[in-house]
């Protein structure tokens, strides 16, 4: 094991008189200390016991010693809150100085409160009666819960510089990526197989308080240093997670229906960032390029609907599509992108109502009948290559391969396609313009910079992209209507880019993930779904305005006075050019 040091000015070495300032919070230290041990245990023993007396509830948690699965939740958090503990005092405090800020106690107790409220609160949907429907092994739970959050909030605010992160054998970091890559398709197969609305949220929360606790603790900047230093392990274990992934599903259609969904949703996503993310424009109608894609592909199959007598071969019209869409940018963006903020917006609002509007009238009575206007191209037939029908139910390894599940593995190639382009202009010469572009255009304008030709490629490229995941969308959905392109589409998308971390690849993707999944997951609250919907984008404003999966410098931004996060900045680039 070793560690890398960054400058004389990052030595762990106290600064002067730093030892008189941390005695006196000595005793408050020893008392977080002890909080946080018992909290935890109470909240890993709550799990043995009953939660309520109705085993139809939260999938049966009145067995005593026979933890259900949302039992096992409270246990890992249990157990995490216990070493989060232990590191700060006593045989284990050494790795304390490398795992960051004291706040991920904090955030853990938090969430682990959280959890075990919601539990009460889904138990108490059953009797109006809160306390005759809960069980002891509920309240023990919630104090548990309390303790550790209460322990998270009395631990001392550290006085010195945190040490470098700790750096382990090549081996064990990769070893850790795979177990990580792992844990998180166990995670997603097992979050999309449940049934239960109230289960699902409590894996919600959990997930969540798991992450804000390995955020705080400074868990995730080690992991995207040896994420740098292993990219290509990295990459290689991420997308054999993603083609394994429907083996997992049993040949539920139902299931690999909601994750196809999600990654068109992503792969339009990742377009838009090009747009929003690193150039800096804000574009309310980019769902219409989406829609151009699906038009050209559902007008050149070989649907009884189908308007245009040619019918090429799939990869020629995704190129048609793709093209159109990028044209469509070009004659859009020409005369608007000279305009920004606000005009801007509403011009590429206007946009996308247009062309639903032309979408409509291009239909025999009011213009030439190309997309049969409302009536849309229904019965488009599903892609066939080599002999291959992706509409027919393969087996593969002994597993049933569905419809859907078959249109996933296309859709991966292409959101890996898309990921390519995107990551490769971000890094290129013209992705720097475009950055430079975001913070300053009047700045980079007098360096030099191709303002106006950047800005039209940056709207033709986002075009282009969300035209080849369109394409394959019309054969997806087997029809194409205008109603599917409005405006809403298009700030849903825009919210994915902002929630998950604009100008990233992987915020990207856990914002379309969280806001494709969410609705299709919890229409038990049917009408309460947008109301939920908005309330999770205030909380990101308010708490988190970078995205959940941000930038570091970006992410300084909106926390300027943080030195914490200004030291962790500082440590993880040094880490990683050394």
């Amino acid at each position: 094991m070793s560690t890398v040091t960054t400058s004389l000015s990052d030595s762990p070495m106290p600064r002067r008189g730093a030892a008189a300032d941390q005695a006196p919070l000595e005793p408050r230290l020893t008392r977080a200390w002890l909080l946080g041990i018992v909290g935890s245990l109470l909240l890993i023993a709550s799990a043995f016991l009953p939660w309520t007396y109705d085993p139809a509830l939260l999938g049966n948690v009145t067995i005593v010693g026979y933890p259900a699965p949302v039992q096992l939740m409270a246990i890992a958090l249990g157990l995490l809150a216990l070493f989060m503990t232990l590191v700060r005092k006593g045989p284990l405090a050494r790795l304390g100085r490398h795992l960051g800020s004291p706040s991920g106690l904090k955030r853990l107790g938090i969430g682990s409160l959280v959890f075990m409220l919601l539990v009460l609160v889904g138990v108490a949907t059953s009797d109006p009666a809160l306390l005759a429907a809960a069980d002891p092994g509920l309240w023990i739970g919630i104090v548990g819960a309390l303790l550790v959050a209460a322990a998270g909030f009395l631990l001392p605010v550290r006085k010195v510089r945190s040490e470098p992160h700790q750096r382990f054998a090549g081996w064990v970091e990769i070893l850790v990526i795979v177990a990580l890559v792992a844990l998180v398709l166990f995670g997603a197969a097992y979050g999309l197989g449940i049934e239960d609305a109230w289960v699902f949220v409590l894996f919600l929360t959990f997930v969540f308080a798991i992450g804000a606790g390995l955020a705080g603790g400074g868990f995730f900047a080690w992991l995207s240093i040896v994420a740098a230093h292993h990219s290509r392990v990295l990459l290689l274990a991420t997308f054999l997670a993603a083609f394994a992934f429907p083996f997992t599903q049993g040949g539920s259609n139902a299931n690999m229906s909601i994750a196809t969904q999600v990654i068109i949703f992503a792969a339009t996503a990742i377009g838009l960032n090009i747009v929003v993310g690193l150039a800096g424009l804000l574009d309310l109608g980019y769902i219409a390029f989406l829609g151009a894609g699906a038009y050209v592909a559902a007008t050149m199959s070989e649907s009884t609907f189908a308007t245009i007598g040619w019918h090429p071969p799939f990869l020629v019209v995704v190129l048609i599509g793709a093209c159109f869409s990028a044209v469509l940018g070009l004659i859009i963006g020409s005369p608007t992108l000279r305009v920004s903020g606000d005009y801007l917006a509403i011009v590429t609002l206007a946009f996308g109502e247009i062309f639903r509007l032309a979408m409509n009238n291009l239909d025999g009575a009011h213009g030439p009948n190309i997309t049969r206007g409302p009536n849309g191209i229904p019965a488009i037939p599903d892609l066939e290559f080599f002999g291959f029908n992706f509409g027919d139910t393969h087996n593969l390894l002994g597993v049933d391969i569905p419809r859907f599940a078959n249109y996933y593995f296309l859709l991966l190639l292409l959101l890996g396609l898309i990921t390519l382009v995107f990551s490769r202009l971000n890094d290129s010469r013209i992705g720097r313009g475009w950055i430079a572009i975001r913070e300053d255009e009047k700045a980079a304008e007098a360096m030099g910079v191709n303002v106006f030709g950047l800005k039209l490629l940056a709207f033709a490229g986002g075009a282009f992209l969300a035209g080849l995941a369109g394409t394959v969308k019309a054969h997806h959905d087997q029809s194409v209507t205008p109603d599917q392109y409005q405006f809403l589409e298009s700030a849903f998308l825009l919210a994915a880019v902002v929630l998950g971390g604009m100008g990233t690849i992987g915020g990207v993707l856990l914002g379309a993930v969280v806001l494709k999944l969410l609705p299709e997951k919890l229409r038990f609250f049917s009408e309460y779904r947008l109301l939920m919907f908005g309330l999770l984008l205030v909380l990101m404003m308010r708490f988190r305005p970078e995205g959940l999966v941000a930038n570091k410098r970006h992410q300084l931004e909106f926390h300027e006075d943080d030195e914490e996060l200004a030291d962790e900045i500082e440590h993880v680039h040094v880490e990683k050019v050394s």
